[in-house]
Protein backbone atom coordinates (compact mmCIF):
# COMPACT_ATOMS: atom_id res chain seq x y z
CA UNK A 1 0.00 0.00 0.00
CA UNK A 2 1.59 3.20 -1.04
CA UNK A 3 0.21 6.79 0.23
CA UNK A 4 -1.96 7.21 -2.97
CA UNK A 5 -3.92 4.00 -1.63
CA UNK A 6 -4.21 5.57 1.32
CA UNK A 7 -5.58 8.41 0.02
CA UNK A 8 -7.96 7.21 -1.96
CA UNK A 9 -9.81 5.52 1.21
CA UNK A 10 -10.08 9.09 2.93
CA UNK A 11 -11.18 10.27 -0.92
CA UNK A 12 -14.58 11.61 0.96
CA UNK A 13 -13.39 12.72 4.02
CA UNK A 14 -10.58 14.79 2.43
CA UNK A 15 -13.04 16.31 0.06
CA UNK A 16 -15.25 16.96 3.43
CA UNK A 17 -11.74 18.72 4.13
CA UNK A 18 -11.50 20.66 1.46
CA UNK A 19 -14.89 22.30 1.59
CA UNK A 20 -14.24 23.62 5.19
CA UNK A 21 -10.71 25.47 3.51
CA UNK A 22 -12.92 27.15 0.82
CA UNK A 23 -15.47 27.69 3.67
CA UNK A 24 -13.49 29.00 5.79
CA UNK A 25 -11.03 31.10 3.80
CA UNK A 26 -13.53 33.93 2.25
CA UNK A 27 -13.28 37.45 3.42
CA UNK A 28 -14.62 40.80 2.38
CA UNK A 29 -11.43 41.63 2.15
CA UNK A 30 -10.65 40.14 -1.42
CA UNK A 31 -6.90 39.87 -0.89
CA UNK A 32 -7.15 37.66 2.16
CA UNK A 33 -8.39 34.80 0.29
CA UNK A 34 -6.78 35.32 -2.76
CA UNK A 35 -2.92 35.18 -1.14
CA UNK A 36 -4.34 32.19 1.20
CA UNK A 37 -6.32 30.47 -2.39
CA UNK A 38 -2.58 30.66 -3.81
CA UNK A 39 -1.11 28.76 -1.27
CA UNK A 40 -3.31 25.99 -0.13
CA UNK A 41 -4.21 25.35 -3.94
CA UNK A 42 -1.01 24.89 -5.25
CA UNK A 43 -1.08 21.15 -4.51
CA UNK A 44 -0.16 20.47 -1.09
CA UNK A 45 -0.93 16.65 -0.16
CA UNK A 46 -2.61 17.72 2.86
CA UNK A 47 -0.43 15.03 4.88
CA UNK A 48 -1.19 16.88 8.16
CA UNK A 49 -5.36 16.56 7.92
CA UNK A 50 -5.07 12.78 6.44
CA UNK A 51 -2.71 11.87 9.16
CA UNK A 52 -5.82 13.82 11.50
CA UNK A 53 -8.34 11.73 10.08
CA UNK A 54 -6.95 8.46 10.16
CA UNK A 55 -5.75 8.84 13.72
CA UNK A 56 -9.42 9.76 14.51
CA UNK A 57 -10.93 6.79 13.05
CA UNK A 58 -7.78 4.52 14.60
CA UNK A 59 -9.60 5.63 17.98
CA UNK A 60 -13.07 5.13 16.94
CA UNK A 61 -14.22 8.54 16.22
CA UNK A 62 -16.31 9.62 13.31
CA UNK A 63 -18.01 12.42 14.28
CA UNK A 64 -18.49 15.92 12.88
CA UNK A 65 -15.08 17.82 14.68
CA UNK A 66 -12.99 16.04 12.47
CA UNK A 67 -13.51 18.71 9.85
CA UNK A 68 -13.51 22.03 11.37
CA UNK A 69 -9.75 20.05 13.24
CA UNK A 70 -8.14 18.95 10.16
CA UNK A 71 -8.79 22.94 8.53
CA UNK A 72 -7.64 24.40 11.44
CA UNK A 73 -4.36 22.10 11.07
CA UNK A 74 -4.02 22.75 7.44
CA UNK A 75 -4.57 26.57 8.13
CA UNK A 76 -1.79 27.01 10.96
CA UNK A 77 0.43 25.32 8.32
CA UNK A 78 -0.56 27.48 5.23
CA UNK A 79 0.47 30.40 8.22
CA UNK A 80 3.88 29.01 9.21
CA UNK A 81 4.54 28.73 5.41
CA UNK A 82 3.55 32.25 4.54
CA UNK A 83 6.17 33.43 7.42
CA UNK A 84 8.49 31.52 6.74
CA UNK A 85 8.83 32.41 2.41
CA UNK A 86 8.77 35.96 4.02
CA UNK A 87 11.74 35.46 6.50
CA UNK A 88 13.59 33.34 3.85
CA UNK A 89 13.29 35.72 1.08
CA UNK A 90 11.58 32.95 -0.87
CA UNK A 91 10.86 33.21 -5.02
CA UNK A 92 9.27 29.71 -5.36
CA UNK A 93 6.63 27.68 -3.11
CA UNK A 94 5.31 24.34 -4.49
CA UNK A 95 6.92 24.70 -7.85
CA UNK A 96 5.00 28.11 -8.52
CA UNK A 97 6.26 31.81 -7.53
CA UNK A 98 5.64 32.79 -3.67
CA UNK A 99 3.11 34.68 -2.33
CA UNK A 100 5.45 36.88 -0.94
CA UNK A 101 7.15 37.47 -4.31
CA UNK A 102 3.91 38.33 -5.89
CA UNK A 103 1.90 40.19 -3.21
CA UNK A 104 5.08 41.56 -1.14
CA UNK A 105 5.53 40.73 2.58
CA UNK A 106 3.70 42.59 4.60
CA UNK A 107 0.52 41.00 2.66
CA UNK A 108 2.12 37.91 3.11
CA UNK A 109 2.55 37.97 7.18
CA UNK A 110 -1.06 39.67 7.30
CA UNK A 111 -2.61 36.94 5.35
CA UNK A 112 -0.62 34.32 7.86
CA UNK A 113 -2.22 36.23 11.09
CA UNK A 114 -5.36 35.63 9.61
CA UNK A 115 -5.35 31.95 9.13
CA UNK A 116 -3.69 31.36 12.16
CA UNK A 117 -6.69 33.63 14.11
CA UNK A 118 -9.48 31.64 11.74
CA UNK A 119 -7.31 28.07 12.53
CA UNK A 120 -8.17 29.34 16.39
CA UNK A 121 -11.64 30.34 15.79
CA UNK A 122 -12.61 26.63 14.09
CA UNK A 123 -10.90 25.22 17.32
CA UNK A 124 -13.07 27.29 19.67
CA UNK A 125 -15.95 26.11 17.63
CA UNK A 126 -15.49 22.50 18.71
CA UNK A 127 -15.48 23.40 22.13
CA UNK A 128 -13.15 21.18 23.50
CA UNK A 129 -10.70 22.51 25.82
CA UNK A 130 -8.21 19.90 25.69
CA UNK A 131 -7.88 20.40 21.60
CA UNK A 132 -7.19 24.15 22.49
CA UNK A 133 -4.70 23.59 24.61
CA UNK A 134 -2.52 21.12 23.02
CA UNK A 135 -2.85 23.26 19.56
CA UNK A 136 -2.15 26.35 21.55
CA UNK A 137 1.19 24.82 22.89
CA UNK A 138 2.17 23.26 19.39
CA UNK A 139 1.79 27.05 18.15
CA UNK A 140 3.79 28.31 20.70
CA UNK A 141 6.67 25.95 20.10
CA UNK A 142 6.62 26.56 16.80
CA UNK A 143 7.51 30.19 17.63
CA UNK A 144 10.07 29.14 19.16
CA UNK A 145 11.22 27.16 16.75
CA UNK A 146 11.33 29.98 14.36
CA UNK A 147 13.08 31.98 16.13
CA UNK A 148 15.44 29.88 17.38
CA UNK A 149 16.34 28.68 13.87
CA UNK A 150 16.62 32.50 12.51
CA UNK A 151 19.30 33.13 15.79
CA UNK A 152 21.12 29.77 14.51
CA UNK A 153 21.42 31.43 10.60
CA UNK A 154 24.45 31.32 9.50
CA UNK A 155 26.19 30.09 12.75
CA UNK A 156 28.82 26.91 11.20
CA UNK A 157 28.95 25.63 14.94
CA UNK A 158 25.47 24.52 14.59
CA UNK A 159 25.25 20.91 16.36
CA UNK A 160 22.43 17.91 15.59
CA UNK A 161 21.40 17.70 18.75
CA UNK A 162 20.34 21.79 18.38
CA UNK A 163 19.54 21.12 14.68
CA UNK A 164 17.27 17.95 15.92
CA UNK A 165 16.01 20.52 18.33
CA UNK A 166 14.82 22.62 15.70
CA UNK A 167 13.11 20.11 13.20
CA UNK A 168 11.32 19.07 16.58
CA UNK A 169 9.77 22.37 16.95
CA UNK A 170 9.14 23.98 13.21
CA UNK A 171 8.05 20.91 12.01
CA UNK A 172 7.21 17.79 13.91
CA UNK A 173 5.01 19.05 16.72
CA UNK A 174 2.97 20.13 13.95
CA UNK A 175 2.26 16.80 12.54
CA UNK A 176 2.31 15.36 16.51
CA UNK A 177 -0.71 17.53 16.85
CA UNK A 178 -2.36 16.55 14.04
CA UNK A 179 -2.50 12.83 15.13
CA UNK A 180 -2.82 13.42 18.74
CA UNK A 181 -5.85 15.73 18.17
CA UNK A 182 -7.39 12.32 16.70
CA UNK A 183 -7.22 10.39 19.80
CA UNK A 184 -8.00 13.52 21.72
CA UNK A 185 -11.30 13.47 19.98
CA UNK A 186 -12.28 9.99 20.78
CA UNK A 187 -11.57 10.21 24.08
CA UNK A 188 -9.26 7.42 24.19
CA UNK A 189 -7.05 6.31 26.78
CA UNK A 190 -4.10 8.33 27.30
CA UNK A 191 -1.27 5.72 26.23
CA UNK A 192 -3.03 5.79 23.30
CA UNK A 193 -3.27 9.76 22.57
CA UNK A 194 1.16 10.01 23.73
CA UNK A 195 1.64 7.02 21.14
CA UNK A 196 0.00 9.01 18.40
CA UNK A 197 1.62 12.25 19.81
CA UNK A 198 5.12 10.06 19.34
CA UNK A 199 4.09 8.77 16.03
CA UNK A 200 3.45 12.09 14.75
CA UNK A 201 6.82 13.77 16.12
CA UNK A 202 8.41 10.64 14.89
CA UNK A 203 7.41 10.75 11.02
CA UNK A 204 7.98 14.46 11.29
CA UNK A 205 11.21 14.29 12.16
CA UNK A 206 11.91 11.90 9.26
CA UNK A 207 10.21 14.13 7.30
CA UNK A 208 12.24 17.07 8.00
CA UNK A 209 15.47 15.13 7.43
CA UNK A 210 14.60 13.75 4.31
CA UNK A 211 13.36 16.81 3.02
CA UNK A 212 16.68 18.69 4.16
CA UNK A 213 18.54 16.08 2.18
CA UNK A 214 16.74 16.45 -0.73
CA UNK A 215 18.12 20.15 -1.04
CA UNK A 216 21.44 18.47 -1.72
CA UNK A 217 20.11 15.56 -4.16
CA UNK A 218 16.49 15.98 -6.22
CA UNK A 219 15.65 17.95 -9.25
CA UNK A 220 14.27 21.32 -8.83
CA UNK A 221 10.98 20.07 -10.80
CA UNK A 222 10.54 17.32 -8.89
CA UNK A 223 11.13 19.39 -5.28
CA UNK A 224 9.26 22.43 -6.11
CA UNK A 225 11.59 24.19 -4.59
CA UNK A 226 14.91 26.10 -5.53
CA UNK A 227 18.00 23.31 -4.89
CA UNK A 228 20.68 24.53 -2.16
CA UNK A 229 18.15 27.63 -1.02
CA UNK A 230 18.63 26.08 2.10
CA UNK A 231 22.40 26.54 1.81
CA UNK A 232 22.11 29.95 0.60
CA UNK A 233 20.19 31.06 3.52
CA UNK A 234 22.50 30.17 5.75
CA UNK A 235 20.31 27.02 7.16
CA UNK A 236 22.51 24.43 8.78
CA UNK A 237 20.81 21.08 7.95
CA UNK A 238 22.00 17.33 9.15
CA UNK A 239 24.19 16.73 5.35
CA UNK A 240 26.21 19.95 6.30
CA UNK A 241 26.11 19.41 10.10
CA UNK A 242 27.38 16.04 9.96
CA UNK A 243 29.97 16.46 7.38
CA UNK A 244 31.87 19.48 8.75
CA UNK A 245 32.40 17.15 12.03
CA UNK A 246 34.04 14.79 9.59
CA UNK A 247 35.38 15.87 6.52
CA UNK A 248 39.56 17.39 6.59
CA UNK A 249 40.42 20.64 8.66
CA UNK A 250 41.39 22.21 5.78
CA UNK A 251 37.76 21.28 3.58
CA UNK A 252 36.28 22.02 6.71
CA UNK A 253 37.81 25.87 7.13
CA UNK A 254 36.82 26.35 3.10
CA UNK A 255 33.07 25.43 3.76
CA UNK A 256 32.94 27.78 6.77
CA UNK A 257 34.37 30.57 5.15
CA UNK A 258 32.28 30.12 2.34
CA UNK A 259 28.88 29.93 4.16
CA UNK A 260 29.82 32.94 6.63
CA UNK A 261 31.19 34.98 4.31
CA UNK A 262 27.98 34.27 1.97
CA UNK A 263 30.49 33.25 -0.91
CA UNK A 264 28.16 31.34 -2.63
CA UNK A 265 28.41 31.41 -5.94
CA UNK A 266 27.16 28.24 -8.17
CA UNK A 267 30.60 26.51 -8.22
CA UNK A 268 30.94 27.07 -4.84
CA UNK A 269 27.88 25.62 -4.15
CA UNK A 270 28.61 22.42 -6.49
CA UNK A 271 32.07 21.50 -4.56
CA UNK A 272 29.65 21.66 -1.09
CA UNK A 273 27.57 19.45 -2.53
CA UNK A 274 30.45 16.71 -3.60
CA UNK A 275 32.29 17.67 -0.12
CA UNK A 276 28.72 16.54 1.48
CA UNK A 277 28.75 13.59 -0.71
CA UNK A 278 31.97 12.50 -0.48
CA UNK A 279 31.43 12.86 3.43
CA UNK A 280 28.97 10.69 3.51
CA UNK A 281 26.58 13.08 5.02
CA UNK A 282 24.00 12.41 2.52
CA UNK A 283 23.64 8.30 3.64
CA UNK A 284 24.25 9.75 7.18
CA UNK A 285 21.11 12.18 7.36
CA UNK A 286 19.08 9.14 5.58
CA UNK A 287 19.64 6.83 8.20
CA UNK A 288 18.52 8.72 10.50
CA UNK A 289 15.18 9.45 8.96
CA UNK A 290 14.61 5.88 8.94
CA UNK A 291 15.65 5.45 12.49
CA UNK A 292 12.71 8.11 13.32
CA UNK A 293 10.75 6.34 11.27
CA UNK A 294 11.66 2.63 12.84
CA UNK A 295 10.63 4.32 16.46
CA UNK A 296 7.32 5.77 14.83
CA UNK A 297 6.09 1.96 13.52
CA UNK A 298 7.50 0.74 16.74
CA UNK A 299 4.95 3.27 18.65
CA UNK A 300 2.10 1.85 17.06
CA UNK A 301 2.70 -1.68 19.48
CA UNK A 302 -0.39 -0.07 21.67
CA UNK A 303 -3.00 -0.52 19.16
CA UNK A 304 -4.48 -3.53 17.46
CA UNK A 305 -4.05 -4.55 14.20
CA UNK A 306 -6.40 -3.00 11.80
CA UNK A 307 -6.69 -1.15 8.31
CA UNK A 308 -5.75 2.26 10.09
CA UNK A 309 -2.59 0.98 11.50
CA UNK A 310 -1.72 -0.10 8.41
CA UNK A 311 -2.62 3.25 6.86
CA UNK A 312 -0.18 4.81 9.53
CA UNK A 313 2.71 1.93 8.63
CA UNK A 314 2.28 3.27 4.64
CA UNK A 315 2.35 7.10 5.58
CA UNK A 316 6.09 6.43 7.49
CA UNK A 317 7.14 3.97 4.71
CA UNK A 318 6.16 7.22 2.05
CA UNK A 319 8.43 9.58 4.15
CA UNK A 320 11.75 7.65 3.20
CA UNK A 321 10.35 6.76 -0.34
CA UNK A 322 9.88 10.46 -1.48
CA UNK A 323 11.60 11.16 -4.78
CA UNK A 324 15.37 11.57 -4.20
Amino acid sequence: MDLADVFSLYKEEMSRVETHLDRYITSDVRLIPDVAHHLIDSGGKRFRPLLHLICARLCGYDGPHRFPLAASIEFIHTASLLHDDVIDEALIRRGKTSANHVWGNAASVLVGDFLYSKAFSLLAGIGDIRIVQLMSKMTNVMSEGEVFQLMKCGDTRLTEEEYLSIVEKKTAVLISSACECGAVLAEAPAAQARALGQYGCNIGMAFQITDDTLDYMAREEDFGKSIGKDLEEGKMTLPLIYTLAHCSPDRRERIKKAIEKKELAPEVLQNIFEEIRKAGGIDYSLKRAAQFITQARNGLDVFPASPEKEHLTAVAAYILSRKI
